[in-house]
């Protein structure tokens, strides 16, 4: 029963996760930021990426945490 639980919690953080990552802003522009005239070096959603950062964290290290109880066998 439990198992099955954590197992749903764990498909969904991987979800969450994989959400959370794609709404990121990209860093560079690569080549073509080269071109640019640099004002979009400076971004006034800063506090915005760094919750959706906390958030990325937060649902890796669940990710990974029933990621390990999961395999490792200890709820049976």
């Amino acid at each position: 029963m439990i198992s099955s639980v954590l197992s749903w919690v764990w498909i969904g953080s991987g979800v969450l996760l994989i959400i959370s990552v794609l709404l990121h802003s990209p860093k560079g522009d690569g080549m073509g930021g080269l071109a640019s005239s640099g004002g979009s070096m400076f971004t006034s959603a800063r506090s915005a990426e760094d919750t959706l950062n906390r958030i990325s964290w937060t649902l890796l290290a669940i990710f990974l945490g029933l990621a390990v109880v999961l395999s490792a066998g200890w709820l049976k």
